[in-house]
């Protein structure tokens, strides 16, 4: 709920209680379809909750203005989760970096704007751990935002996800909204984009071993040194976390939302190597940039809260390759 003046008491308040999703409550799901969309989506049928507001990309352009009005003021929706963006690796990020920015603050703006005109009773909007500087220390604690420069290949993403998180902050700060925040790690999981032009570094590793693994190449080569450290996350997982936070959690600022446990990128190849079942070698292609150096997430703000993960890494690979491989037909 957010109200428009006289709203010093009502933040007070807001900070006092957990507001529970009612089940008869409307819930849009922005970008349904997406990893994480679709995750939110099989996590809230899960527990029970069937009144759903789902629309395509299609359906309703995000980055429309007077569209996304609309369906606001038709639809009325109680809650939002906001996981529509446009997303992608180190390529996209550096090659389409005008429609990265755009894009993504376009679809934001509308939402957060829209959610806030009709009283939505609470909003979450999905960052990623993009948005810290690129030397911050680690693990990266939330505090560490605006602490120093971006990574330059995905500057103009991480600039859009900081405006959402400020943008939640300031109609929570001047009209009492109810807007959170939170920054998931890498994710991978159902419903993830294997494009080698677009996909992240996860799903582009397990086409390229197992594409390598059918026709029998004698080398897989991965971007750069292989040395840079992340973390990884199964998207089921983040859902979890977000359904327990639009439960429990009602502050400003955001929450990371992670494993705490990182590896090397070229530690990452080798277990989807043997995951796969590849046994070729693996070269480096030196003339591609290897991003952030490391970027683990400290969750401790999100372990106080009461929320873990589950999944462990090696099970949750297992998982989503043979997902791949049961679709993967059309690519091979």
């Amino acid at each position: 709920m957010c109200v428009t003046s006289s709203n010093r008491n009502y933040r007070r308040k807001l900070h006092s209680y957990s507001i529970i999703m009612d089940q008869s409550g409307k819930i849009y799901v922005a970008g349904h379809r997406g990893m994480v969309g679709s995750a939110i989506v099989r996590k809230l049928k899960q527990d029970g909750f069937n009144n759903l507001l789902l629309r395509t990309s299609s359906e309703l352009d995000l980055r429309n203005q007077q569209a996304v009005n609309d369906f606001f003021a038709t639809e009325k929706p109680d809650y939002v989760f906001m996981a529509a963006a446009k997303v992608g690796g180190i390529l996209a990020n550096n090659s389409y970096r005008a429609e990265f920015i755009y894009d993504n603050i376009m679809i934001q703006n509308n939402v957060i704007h829209a959610a806030y005109m009709n009283k939505v009773k609470k909003l979450m909007f999905l960052g990623s751990s993009c948005i810290y500087p690129k030397l911050a220390p680690q693990p990266l604690k939330e505090e560490y935002l605006l602490t120093g420069l971006l990574e330059p290949t995905n500057e103009p993403y991480a600039i859009a996800k900081i405006a959402g998180i400020k943008m939640c902050d300031a109609y929570r700060s001047q009209y009492g909204c109810n807007f959170i925040s939170v920054m998931p790690t890498n994710l991978y999981g159902p419903n993830d984009n294997y494009d080698l032009n677009k996909s992240h570094v996860l799903p582009a590793l397990l086409r390229k071993f197992h594409e390598a693994k059918i026709n029998k190449e004698p080398v897989v080569v991965i971007w750069g040194t292989g040395a840079p450290l992340r973390e990884f996350l199964y998207a089921d997982d983040l859902a979890d976390a977000c359904y327990f936070l639009m439960q429990h959690y009602n502050d400003e600022g955001f929450v990371n939302i992670g494993t705490g446990e990182d590896l090397s990128i070229r530690d990452l190849a080798l277990l989807i190597r043997d995951v796969v079942g590849y046994e070729g070698a693996i070269g480096h292609d030196l003339t591609k940039p290897d991003g952030t150096p490391r970027k683990l997430m400290d969750v401790s703000k999100l372990t106080r809260l009461g929320w873990k993960a589950k999944t462990g890494l090696r099970e949750g690979i297992e998982k989503v390759y043979r997902e791949f491989i049961r679709t993967s037909k059309e690519m091979v």
